[in-house]
């Protein structure tokens, strides 16, 4: 149970300072702790996978209680040493360790603050470990959360992604066309868009950084447009609001445009843009027209329709009709250049480092 105590050294990714506006190498610093010894109950984990996602810089980086933290995020680590009854060497864990090359877990430990969503042990049979993190993780559930208990995603229906080559748009497509739906991706640069239609089987992909931005839109959504799943915020979804058609949902992931503004730059977020033009709060049920802010943890902390979306998109994956891209760095000190090409589009899917 237990394996050979080890005694490790720890670096972790902490935040020297609040950024302020689009953040910068400055404002992180990489540093040195020693681990503790093991209680009972507790096991010594071996981060092996760590995950980028925007909500980091919408949340916890503007903590300034965070400041000397490591910063919080989802993780794949290895057990290496366990003074645990449930936890073996060798166990992979899924859990929200964070940014950092070690950290000591325990048997009450959960993700993301929700008891509801206890560590789990990753079963490699669903997919690779990196799976737990991307597709198989927050970013399947979000998107299967999103665009099938939210929005309620019908045949013939046209839907709409923003950052549709990211982790949670290249999944909420792929799900819409899976139920027999038109999808228009919206993504940044003709090689993001070539993706979206000749590899992930989007009907079109527009290009929001070109200049016939919003004619192409119109042109390409000729029926309106019935779902939107909103991941951007700003002039992206103005261009949508106005094609949006009697009865159409708007399931809000996220809005990264508004995420580095400084507060002199500060404009209206998606739900106080929609609430403006006249769109009311969705229902839970999803029995009316309307737009939500949702969480994938209203998935995911619901068992068994959590276990069922994952065995179901595990499923779809190995039979062809899902497929994902991850954008994959190795190594601690690559956590903040990564982050900061995430933030501004220069990844493929899931921003991920393996350690």
């Amino acid at each position: 149970m237990r394996g050979a105590p080890l005694l490790a050294k720890n670096r972790q990714v902490v935040m020297r300072k609040i950024p302020e506006g689009f953040p910068s190498a400055n404002d992180f610093e990489i540093i040195t702790v020693e681990m503790p010894e093991l209680g009972i109950g507790q096991m010594l984990l071996k981060t092996r996978w760590l995950t980028l996602d925007p909500y980091m810089r919408s949340g916890f980086m503007n903590e300034p209680n965070n400041r000397q933290s490591p910063i919080i995020g989802g993780t794949v680590s290895e057990v290496v040493e366990s003074r645990s009854d449930r936890w073996r060497v060798g166990d992979l864990v899924v859990g929200y360790y964070g940014w950092q090359e070690y950290a000591v877990g325990s048997e009450s430990d959960v993700q993301w603050s929700n008891p509801d969503m206890p560590n789990e042990k990753w079963d490699e049979s669903l997919g690779p470990a990196s799976t737990a993190l991307g597709i198989l993780g927050m970013t399947g559930y979000t998107a299967y959360q999103g665009l099938l208990n939210v929005a309620k995603v019908k045949a013939d229906e046209t839907v709409v992604v923003s950052a549709a080559s990211g982790a949670v748009g290249q999944v909420v497509g792929q799900l819409a066309k899976i139920k027999r739906a038109q999808v228009i991706g919206i993504a940044g640069g003709p090689e993001k868009c070539a993706y979206c239609i000749d590899e992930l089987g989007f009907d079109a992909c527009i290009d929001y950084k070109g200049s016939r931005f919003v004619n192409e839109l119109q042109q390409a959504a000729t029926q309106g447009i019935d779902i939107y799943f909103e991941n951007v915020g700003g002039d992206v979804l103005e261009a949508v609001i106005p094609l949006l058609n009697p009865g159409a949902r708007v399931p809000i992931c996220g809005f990264i445009s508004h995420y580095n503004l400084m507060p002199t730059e500060r404009r209206p977020t998606p739900l106080e843009r929609l609430k403006s033009a006249g769109l009311p709060v969705l229902d839970k049920d999803g029995s009316r027209e309307g737009f939500r802010f949702f969480s994938f943890s209203e998935l995911a902390a619901q068992h068994p329709d959590a276990e069922n979306a994952l065995c179901e998109m595990s499923g779809w994956i190995k039979d062809g009709r899902l497929k994902y891209r991850e954008s994959i760095t190795s190594g601690i000190e690559s956590c903040i250049p990564a982050f900061m090409g995430m933030l501004s589009g220069k990844n493929f899917g899931k921003t991920m480092v393996r350690l």
